[in-house]
C-alpha cells in the first residue's frame, strides 16, 4: 500500500509541476512554415533578379 501511495503522490506532484510550467516553447510547425515561406520568397527574388539582369545584358548592343 505504501508503494501505491508513493506512486500516487509522485504522479500528482509531477502533473502539478507540468501544469505550472505552461510556457514550454514554440511548436516546430510554425517555424517550418516560416522557413518554407522565406525559401519561397528567396527563390522568387532570385528569379526576378536573374530575369532583370538577362534583360539588361541583352539590351547591350553588340559590335
Amino acid at each position: 500500500m505504501q508503494l501505491v501511495n508513493f506512486l500516487y503522490v509522485a504522479t500528482v506532484t509531477r502533473l502539478s509541476e507540468l501544469r505550472r510550467e505552461a510556457e514550454r516553447g514554440d511548436s516546430p510547425v510554425p517555424t517550418a512554415v516560416i522557413i518554407a515561406g522565406l525559401v519561397t520568397a528567396g527563390i522568387a527574388v532570385t528569379l526576378l533578379v536573374k530575369e532583370k539582369a538577362e534583360g539588361w545584358i541583352n539590351a547591350i548592343p553588340s559590335k
